[in-house]
C-alpha cells in the first residue's frame, strides 16, 4: 500500500468513526441514565436520512441550514416520542423495552413505506460541497467527506462542552453514575430523561442526514447501523461519551483497514475487537465497574 491510499483510508476510517459516534453517543446517553434498551435507535438513523431527502428540494442550496433545521425536528420528535411511549418503560423489564422498541421499529418502517415508498433515493450535494481535490498526486477526495468529518467533530465539541461544562451536563453524569442520588436531589428526573432522549434522537438524525448523500437513502437502513452502534457502546462502556468517541474511532479504523488488509475476515474484525476488549475490560475501555 502506497503513501497516498494509505491517507486516503486513514481519512475513511476517521470519518466513518466520528459519524459512528454521533449515533453511539446518543445511543449510551440513553441506556446508560434512561436504562432503557433502544432498539428503535437505528430507525431514529433513517428519519434523518428521509428528512434529508425531504428537505434537500427546499432547503438542497443551504445545506447546513437543512441540519439544523432537521436537528431541530428530530428535538421535537424525540421529545414527543418520550412522552408518548419511552416514560412509560422505566420501571418496567427489559423484555418489555426490548417488545415496545420492536414495535416502534415496525411503525416506523411502515410510515416510512406509506411516505416516500419503497425505493431506492438519493440526496444531491450542493454546488459547494460537489467535486473532490487531489491527493498526494495521483489520489483525489471528495469534499463532502471532509465537510462530514468536521461537522462530526463540531459536534463531538460542542456535545463534550455540554457534558463537562454545563449544569444540564452535570445531571446528565450525575444520572448516569447514580439515578436514585438524582432524584433524592430534588432533580426533575423525568425532565431530564426527555432532555436526554430528545439529544440521543437529534444526534441519530443528524447522523442520517449526514450519511444521506454518501450511502443514498433507501428501506430498513437502521438496522444495518443499530447492531454496529450497540457494539460501540460495549467496547467503550456504558454511559461513557469519552468511551464512545474512542470506540468510534477504534471500529472505524479496524473495520476500514479490515478490509483493505483482511477481506475474508472483515465481516468478523469489529466483533473480534469487541472479545478482546471485553476480555481484557469487562466493563469497557472507559466504563467503571
Amino acid at each position: 500500500m502506497d503513501f497516498a491510499t494509505f491517507l486516503v483510508q486513514c481519512l475513511n476510517a476517521v470519518q466513518y468513526g466520528l459519524l459512528l459516534f454521533l449515533l453511539a453517543s446518543g445511543l449510551t446517553l440513553i441506556f446508560g441514565i434512561m436504562g432503557v434498551i433502544n432498539l428503535a435507535h437505528g430507525s431514529f438513523y433513517m428519519i434523518g436520512a428521509y428528512m434529508a431527502f425531504a428537505l434537500a428540494p427546499v432547503l438542497g442550496q443551504h445545506f447546513v441550514t437543512m441540519l439544523l433545521v432537521g436537528t431541530v425536528l428530530a428535538v421535537a420528535i424525540g421529545y414527543v416520542l418520550e412522552w408518548a411511549f419511552f416514560s412509560f418503560l422505566y420501571e418496567r423489564e427489559h423484555l418489555q423495552q426490548v417488545l415496545m422498541t420492536f414495535g416502534l421499529i415496525l411503525v416506523f418502517e411502515e410510515l416510512r413505506a406509506l411516505l416516500f415508498g419503497n425505493d431506492v433515493h438519493g440526496v444531491q450535494l450542493p454546488g459547494w460541497l460537489a467535486g473532490s481535490f487531489s491527493l498526494a498526486g495521483l489520489m483525489s477526495y471528495p469534499w463532502y467527506r471532509i465537510f462530514a468529518s468536521a461537522a462530526c467533530l463540531v459536534v463531538a465539541l460542542a456535545l463534550y462542552w455540554v457534558v463537562n461544562r454545563t449544569r444540564l451536563g452535570m445531571m446528565v453524569r450525575a444520572g448516569a453514575s447514580n439515578r436514585d442520588m438524582v432524584r433524592g436531589l430534588g432533580i426533575d428526573i423525568q425532565r431530564l430523561y426527555r432532555i436526554v432522549f430528545a439529544m440521543g434522537v437529534a444526534l441519530a438524525a443528524l447522523a442520517g442526514m449526514i450519511a444521506a448523500p454518501m450511502s443514498s437513502v433507501y428501506p430498513n437502513m437502521g438496522s444495518s447501523v443499530l447492531i454496529i452502534c450497540f457494539v460501540v457502546v460495549v467496547i467503550g462502556g456504558i454511559g461513557s461519551i469519552t468511551g464512545a468517541l474512542l470506540a468510534s474511532l477504534l471500529v472505524g479504523f479496524v473495520d476500514t483497514f479490515g478490509k483493505v488488509f483482511f477481506q475474508e475476515l472483515s465481516g468478523m474484525s469489529i466483533y473480534l475487537l469487541m472479545a478482546i476488549v471485553l476480555v481484557w475490560r469487562p466493563e469497557g475501555l472507559m466504563g467503571k465497574r
